[in-house]
């Protein structure tokens, strides 16, 4: 299969691009750099493309899928700068999918996010949850997903959404759209104690990234769907910050701060769509940070 990867220089488009060499499939990557990383693209296998995905000029020919995970992901950015937000991941997903259907590709994978979802009424959160987002980010994404059925049912362009819970893992980078665990283990390797937003009780569901690139590519053989992609498991900051500290030996206590303004209180997704589909979460979250630890450890050597 010929597969063009968007943002696959990125943190998760890269894990992604390793899951793909792993099943051999013939591998484009498009990617603006504006927050990926060449180094994440060792192989020479992979044929890299310098674009935006706003490019008028997209070439898709003799492409099979789209997996598209090139977007503004940073929530505050998109506080701060909504009409960006949304260029990027409105109009930015529409120009991906009017290239498909220019060049007659059949198949996207988008990946979507747990922001849609907005405060949740239950939990866990399954896809028929309302959505209702907090922020542009979370409403850029669900126009996305709006634009991408509609392409389906005028165009007859397939799709798998995947909506990602919190990903971490190696590559994630710390200094730029960084989630809380790389946030937490660098500021734990530079001696310094990490900030805690509220109380710590507020809670989330940390999936690790190879995983996440493992349903990734699952999903070019499901067909018109929207699968949560997450653990299923509910875990505090609190105790994520304990187990990041006792990982690296960190005895210092957090500093707790002023709550973050919209932030919701409690997150869990229901996996059960993604396990009948035969996904399922293989990395424990402990494991996880001890491999997320070493890779920021050699980080840190650099």
């Amino acid at each position: 299969m010929r597969l063009l990867i968007t943002g696959g220089a990125g943190f998760i488009g890269s894990h992604v691009v390793d899951a793909s060499l792993e099943n051999n499939y013939n591998i484009t990557v498009l990617d603006n750099l504006i927050t990926g990383n060449l180094e994440n693209l060792k192989n020479k296998k992979v044929k890299f493309i310098k674009s935006d995905i706003r490019d008028k000029n997209l070439n898709f020919k003799d492409i099979d899928a789209i997996i598209h995970l090139g977007a503004q992901i940073n929530v505050r950015t998109s506080l701060e700068r909504p009409i960006y937000d949304g260029d990027v991941n409105i109009l930015g997903t529409l120009n991906i999918l009017e290239s498909m259907r220019k060049y007659d590709v059949e198949k996207i994978v988008f990946a979507s996010s747990a922001a849609v979802y907005g405060n949740p009424k239950y939990l866990p959160v399954d896809e028929d949850h309302p959505k209702e987002p907090m922020s542009p980010y979370g409403m850029s994404k669900y126009c996305g997903e709006r634009y991408i059925k509609l392409y389906n049912e005028i165009y007859g362009i397939d799709y798998t959404i995947l909506r990602y819970s919190n990903v971490y893992g190696e590559r994630q980078d710390p200094k730029g759209e960084a989630g809380v665990i790389s946030i937490f283990i660098d500021s734990m390797l530079s001696n310094k104690a990490p900030a805690i937003y509220g109380d710590g009780k507020q809670t989330r569901d940390f999936v690790y990234a190879g995983d996440v690139a493992k349903g990734t590519l699952m999903a070019l053989r499901w067909k018109n769907e929207i699968v949560n992609i997450g653990t299923g498991m509910e875990t505090t900051i609190n105790e994520l910050y304990d187990i990041i500290a006792n990982t690296l030996n960190f005895k210092e206590k957090p500093i707790y701060s002023t709550p973050r303004e919209g932030e919701i209180n409690r997150m869990v997704m229901s996996i059960d769509k993604a396990m009948k589909l035969q996904w399922n979460p293989t990395i424990t979250l402990r494991e996880g940070i001890k491999r997320t630890v070493n890779w920021m450890k050699e980080l840190f050597k650099k």
